[in-house]
């Protein structure tokens, strides 16, 4: 396997050199690109939960994939958010590694002054999602729950195919301090029509390197504005308000004690602290540690905590069941995880966020926001909206109304 050490300096712009149907991860750490696919991790087509031994087989196709002459094989690909869901992961044939992209390969963004038309269609309509939110504050209000995420889609349409390797550089550009990813969905001898999914996550869900553990769970969020004064309004209410504070609260702790168990040592803050990207402010809690048993790998660790309150709700089999109930569409990958594991354990999940699945002309986009005691459902429908924008703004489209 071609494998490019890690530099202060990129040897090649790798982000011109994504093609569809390859691999990209870029994080604040390095970047990824995955060509081709050697070998495809199996499904497991007799259970139902599709988590219960991935890891051992991902392990086994790391090691299959050493005994062909790979050196240093990675898997890469993406995991759903429904566990019931097959994995979409597989070892790619040549992988480049390199350090984060640099200012000078990302640019700016192009091609963005005279979008596409689309034609644009809300799942659920917003009245329909507000009727969900109602009915999700119901059941926290019963006891049922004590919070639940929930989400709604966009569907576009275009005459003319998605330009994916655009849309990808328009995202890294826009979105240079977080996790800019693609993933090939196509299956192989299965696929008629080209299937990518695409996004700009702000939230590592976990990383491993050697001993060391990380993970950056967010929740609470306000959108930005253009306006300085106002931007640093809603930056300071969003760092003082009580419900956003319990809500990230919830999702620190249900992080750390799901770690707990794998870590010699583990480091949670006592308060959280801001984080932004283009178009939202975000509380963010880095939770460090060191693993106790070196073959703990990242993915087990990904997959002890998948999902998070911070994309379900809690407890968290009540909120799973009670999203399949109030939303009218398949999340896919949504809210499910992008990443990378290596033989040696180490490697980087990123929580599937700010995303669209594309296929030839036609885009899914997702967006959902945390509901809670003090939740109202217009501002979580406006909370959709905003985060929309991450997806939107990097096909050129600078308005929703809705």
């Amino acid at each position: 396997m071609k494998q490019e050490p890690s530099s202060g300096v990129l040897e090649k712009p790798m982000l011109k050199d994504y093609q569809v149907g390859d691999f990209f991860l870029s994080s604040p750490n390095q970047t990824i690109l995955g060509k081709g696919s050697m070998i495809t991790v199996p499904i497991n087509e007799e259970q139902d939960n599709q988590m219960e031994g991935l890891t051992d087989r991902v392990a086994a196709t790391l090691k299959y994939a050493e005994k062909q002459g790979h050196c240093n094989p990675i898997v890469t690909g993406a995991i759903p958010f429904d566990y019931k869901k097959p994995a979409h992961l597989h070892v790619p044939q040549t992988v480049h590694m390199s350090a984060c992209l640099q200012e000078y390969e990302v640019g700016k963004t192009v091609d963005t002054d005279r979008p596409p038309a689309y034609e644009i269609q809300f799942v659920p309509e917003p009245a329909q999602y507000i009727e969900g939110v109602e009915k999700g504050l119901a059941q926290i209000a019963s006891g049922h729950l004590d919070k639940i995420v929930l989400a709604r889609s966009l569907h576009l349409t275009s005459s003319a195919n998605v330009g994916i390797h655009q849309l990808l550089h328009n995202l890294a550009a826009q979105n240079t301090k977080g996790y800019t990813f693609a993933v090939d969905l196509n299956k192989e001898g299965k696929s008629i029509r080209d299937k990518s999914l695409i996004g700009a996550s702000p939230e590592l869900l976990v990383s491993r390197n050697g001993l060391r553990v990380v993970a950056n769970p967010l929740a609470g969020s306000r959108p930005r504005s253009d306006d300085p004064v106002e931007d640093q309004r809603r930056s300071k209410e969003l760092l003082s308000s009580s419900k956003d504070l319990h809500e990230h609260a919830v999702v620190v702790n249900a992080v750390a004690e799901a770690l707990r168990p794998f870590m010699k040592k583990i480091e949670v803050p006592d308060s959280p602290s801001l984080i932004s990207t283009e178009t939202m402010w975000h509380l963010s809690t880095e939770v460090k540690g060191e693993l106790a048993l070196p073959e703990t790998s990242s993915l087990e660790l990904a997959i002890a905590l998948h999902p998070t309150p911070a994309v379900c709700g809690s407890p968290a089999e009540r909120a799973r069941e009670s999203i399949l109930d109030i939303e009218s569409f398949d999340r896919g990958f949504f809210t499910g995880m992008v990443g990378w594991c290596n033989a040696l354990g180490d490697g980087e999940w990123v929580v599937t966020i700010r995303c669209a699945e594309v296929e030839e002309n036609e885009l899914r986009l997702f967006a959902g926001a945390g509901v809670v005691g003090e939740s109202k459902p217009e501002e979580e429908l406006a909370e959709t909206t905003a985060k929309l924008q991450t997806m939107l703004r990097a096909m050129g489209i600078t308005e929703l109304s809705k």
